[in-house]
């Protein structure tokens, strides 16, 4: 059997669009198919549309989201019909090099499902899961994998955000960065993610936090989820967080914009012998310089975020706690809570720097 369903399909690299249905199988071996509660529309997911990241076309874009599983294939032990669950878009496969040296969140064949074909179109056309989930659409078919069970207390739809924005954001402060009580930090870029590196920070104790955005209306949303300075983004944005960080620059400095002029921004906002991490993804094509006397000088450590740098499995339960306490609140992450159709003016509101997250409740 095979079930119909609307869904948001990117026809092919820079088109528009189109709410249309598409054609689930059953689950096979080892699969499950979800009904979708709620996903967040992520930057990464118009990087897809724009083709600044690839993805095989036709295809349904989405890859954060949560939902309750309504059939199961062949031999899944994981979940069972009517468990509540997160999608996770980069499963690892366990086995792998990366995998086997501790380093899950590198997996080299966690795409794999991202090029091949899961749905149809009316006119049989196969078409493919955006990121290997294929969130805007009203159910998927994921493998077992690609979903962990959701703890209790924490509400369905902005669990949503657990499966990206917030497992990113929290983990670039707690597994990749390792941010102690009292470091001080620096933000730059409050899309989703930004917002969500600010509320791990704030449990983390750091101080102070500096928030840096393009966008004067930023301030405030910044304010609420931790930050005790916000600094409108130009090209004194480096000076003015070292005077803000007793002149030294911020122990840690987070890019989550993805791009050369940010990265650079972070870098010089970083204290000597300071971290800063690199959370957004950029073009291949935007180059970032350092000269060789200022790596030596500097000693500051540069490096890459990968998805929090997380294991889904071991930190959505520490996250659910967080929510439960009170300590992480997903609900303030959300600005705008829309359906399908509204995919596209949330893709230009992102475009124009404005907001936190876009939440499509189903």
């Amino acid at each position: 059997m095979t079930t119909t369903v609307r869904a948001a399909l990117l026809s092919s690299v820079g088109a528009q669009l189109e709410l249309t249905e598409i054609t689930l199988p059953d689950p096979g071996p080892g699969q499950v198919r979800v009904k979708l509660a709620a996903a967040g529309v992520c930057h990464s997911d118009l990087s897809l549309a724009t083709g600044v990241l690839r993805a095989a076309t036709p295809v349904v874009l989405g890859h954060e989201g949560a939902g309750t599983v309504v059939a199961v294939g062949e031999g899944v032990t994981k979940v069972a019909p009517g468990d509540s669950v997160v999608l996770n878009w980069a499963p690892a496969c366990g086995h792998c090099h990366l995998c086997e040296l501790g380093e899950p969140w590198l997996c080299e064949n966690s795409y794999a499902a991202s090029v091949e074909p899961y749905a149809t179109l009316a006119d049989g056309t196969a078409a493919y899961p955006g990121l290997g989930v294929a969130a805007f659409a009203e159910e998927t078919v994921v493998s077992e994998n690609a979903v962990i069970p959701l703890p209790q207390g924490v509400p369905l739809d902005a669990a949503a955000l657990l499966g990206c924005a917030v497992l990113t954001g929290y983990g670039a402060v707690h597994n990749a960065a390792r941010v102690r009580e009292g470091e001080s930090a620096v933000v730059f870029g409050l899309g989703g993610v930004g917002l969500a590196v600010l509320q791990g920070l704030r449990i983390a104790g750091a101080g102070p936090v500096v928030a840096v955005d393009v966008t004067p209306e930023k301030e405030e949303l910044a304010r609420r989820h931790g930050a005790t300075d916000f600094v409108l983004a130009d090209e004194q944005t480096a000076k003015t967080v070292r005077k803000l960080t007793g002149g030294h620059g911020a122990d840690h400095a987070f890019e989550c914009v993805g791009r050369s002029t940010s990265i650079r921004a972070a870098w010089n906002s970083t204290r000597r012998g300071g971290r800063t991490t690199v959370v957004g993804i950029g073009s291949k094509d935007d180059q970032v310089s350092f000269n060789a006397l200022e790596i030596f000088h500097f000693a500051r450590t540069l490096t890459a975020c990968v998805y929090g740098d997380g294991v889904p499995e071991r930190d959505l339960p520490i996250l659910a706690d967080h929510v439960r306490a009170g300590r992480l609140d997903l609900d303030a992450l959300i600005t705008d809570r829309i359906t399908l159709d509204d995919i596209p003016a949330a893709f230009d509101r992102m475009r124009e720097g404005k907001g936190g997250r876009s939440l499509i409740v189903f």
